[in-house]
């Protein structure tokens, strides 16, 4: 199996509104969020790649066009934009453009990360 990786970087600020009171994260507080989209596939195309890094500039496009410096909860209209529910935002994103998505992480802090892989 073939794999590959690339990142995004953005900055957003959501809040977690159905936690108990008192949890910190529902107060209004913001990321440097880390995406890296990973792709795999058995075989490669005849330049011998899985997919060519430049077509996933989209990715990016969309992210800076969408999510950076957007508070996420307006963004999805949703209470509750956990890193979680964001992997799987995002890769549904990407498998509608690239079959051989196979895997979205993202990590919100330099030791806290979130993962979706199906």
């Amino acid at each position: 199996m073939y794999r590959i990786g690339k990142e995004f970087y953005f900055s957003a600020s959501h809040q977690l509104t159905d936690l108990p009171e008192g949890h910190p994260c529902t107060q209004l507080h913001g990321h440097n969020y880390i995406v890296t989209l990973e792709l795999a596939s058995e075989t490669l195309d005849k330049t011998g790649f899985i997919v060519d890094f430049k077509e996933l500039n989209a990715l990016k496009d969309w992210i800076d066009e969408n999510l950076d410096h957007k508070h996420l909860n307006d963004v999805f209209d949703h209470p509750n934009v956990t890193t979680e529910w964001l992997c799987k935002v995002i890769y549904d994103w990407c498998k509608e453009r690239w079959h051989q998505t196979s895997a979205v992480k993202i990590q919100e802090t330099p030791k806290i990360w979130a993962e979706y892989r199906p």
